[in-house]
């Protein structure tokens, strides 16, 4: 297991909490709790060790198409694709836009 921390520039507030993603079910937890700041802080737990440049890449690659939400971004990945981990990052941004 690694445990990878990221502080990012958040580019907008939100309001709330979400969840996406189930641990048990083999890929990814993603939880999200906004707040008020000027940065998004990342707590990725992932059972891929060496994965930080992915995780670099991946979010590097959210920011060109929207700016991220100010809060804090829990991840528990067991193994999941990129293209899972995206799609899971995005439900719990999505959720709180509308909350």
């Amino acid at each position: 297991m690694e445990k990878i921390t990221l502080t990012l520039p958040a580019g907008r507030t939100s309001n709330g909490k979400a969840l996406a993603g189930v641990v048990g079910s083999g890929d990814m937890e993603v939880l999200f709790t906004a707040d008020q700041g000027q940065t998004l802080n990342v707590e990725i737990t992932t059972s891929v060790d060496n994965s930080r440049s992915r995780w670099d890449a991946l979010f590097n690659r959210i920011q060109t198409v929207s700016s991220l939400p100010a809060g804090t971004l829990t991840i528990h990945d067991f193994g999941a694709t990129p293209g899972v981990a995206r799609i899971r990052i995005e439900q719990v941004f999505e959720e709180v836009s509308y909350a």
